[in-house]
């Protein structure tokens, strides 16, 4: 699962990327490691790990992760292959989930490719362009169930209703994530591959000066199109993020301290991109190791079992579950087994985050 950060040049993505992958190579115990010059992948920061590590005298913390691309800006004209259009619209198709960069900070030392600071026109700018290749890709779609509808075909007749709407959506000059639709149509919809309805977060770039300037019009303006959108929205100072990237761990744990900041910008984002893409981390703990395994929220016992290995799932029996806080209050497994508090779960449990689970099987 990876998540491609955009945005139109010098509006902070590159800082924001640089800052996400210094501080991922960071996080304890797990090597961080750079795929290609514009991807890295960055680990979830998750105190539970940290608490449960020591509840066990763990010899090794394995957090989750997950993966950012760094996408070359994009410019007007990019669905008919203006600037680097064609490899920015195929990079963005390959991705999960979109972070999309706006830039909501003065500074006249840095260049606005518009020629002056306005997110919504900023947001439009690259809006517009993926839904103008969105169109060109419904529209053939769009075509071929038509057809199939007209002999008859019930799937393609509902998928026919469903594109349909989409593309109406789409010619008002709005993003097909911001359609209300029922799960059965959302599906239909995903089938689609709409780059405009990818799941998104808009991070507002801003300066020091605007962190507690929430009402700033500006941020404001962002909020706004987010939430019209059915996208989600963090502010974020991407230049003070990559400086506390470089601080090593002790330093940066004194200036939270100092400025009492509990959690940093870095932090919320990935913990905000990490739920953007429907992902939670259930817990296994041990004095080996203490790790967080990915899954996407409603998965079943058995299936996050296959997470750890397939033989897990093919020779699922029941899994062992207590919640992270109850075994942390009680003191441990041993002291939640013996408070009655270890529950014995089946093949159609869905696992909760959180969850620390322990799976019987037998191949």
């Amino acid at each position: 699962m990876k998540l491609g950060i955009v945005g139109l040049p010098n509006v902070g993505k590159s800082t924001l990327f640089n800052a996400l992958t210094k501080a991922g190579a960071q996080s304890a115990n797990y090597p961080f490691c750079t795929i290609e010059p514009n991807v890295g992948m960055v680990a979830v920061p998750d105190e539970r790990l940290n608490v449960l590590g020591e509840l066990y005298h763990t010899q090794k913390i394995t957090p989750a992760t997950i993966e950012f691309v760094d996408i070359a800006g994009l410019v007007k004209g990019a669905s008919k292959g203006e600037g680097l259009g064609n490899k920015f619209l195929s990079h963005i198709r390959e991705v999960d989930a979109i972070i999309h960069v706006v830039r909501c900070f003065n500074d006249s030392n840095i260049i606005h490719v518009d020629g002056g600071i306005n997110p919504a026109r900023d947001i439009e700018t690259i809006n517009l362009e993926l839904i103008f290749a969105d169109i060109e890709s419904l529209e053939k779609q769009l075509a071929r169930v038509e057809k199939l509808a007209r002999s008859g075909d019930k799937i393609a007749k509902e998928q026919s209703a469903v594109f349909t709407l989409a593309l109406e959506q789409l010619k008002k000059g709005l993003p097909a994530r911001s359609l209300t639709l029922n799960d059965d149509e959302r599906k239909i919809l995903h089938d689609a591959f709409l780059i405009t309805a990818k799941p998104t977060l808009y991070v507002a770039n801003i300066s020091a000066e605007q962190i507690n300037a929430p009402a700033d019009e500006y941020i404001s303006a962002v909020k706004k199109i987010a939430k019209d959108e059915n996208a989600e929205f963090l502010p974020i100072c991407a230049n003070l993020e990559a400086e506390l990237a470089e601080l090593p761990p002790e330093e940066l744990d004194e200036y939270k301290a100092e400025f009492g900041i509990k959690e940093s910008g870095l932090d919320r984002l990935i913990k905000a991109s990490y739920s953007l893409l429907g992902l939670i981390s259930y817990l296994t703990a041990g004095e080996k190791e203490v790790r967080a395994w990915t899954i996407k929220r409603g998965t079943k016992a058995p299936q996050a079992a296959g997470v750890i290995h397939t033989d897990f799932e093919r020779g699922f029996i029941k899994a062992e579950v207590v919640p992270y806080a109850t075994l942390v209050d009680l003191g441990g497994y041993n002291q939640a087994r013996e408070a009655g508090k270890v529950r014995m779960e089946g093949k159609d449990y869905v696992v909760e985050d959180g969850d620390v689970m322990l799976f019987r099987f037998n191949v």
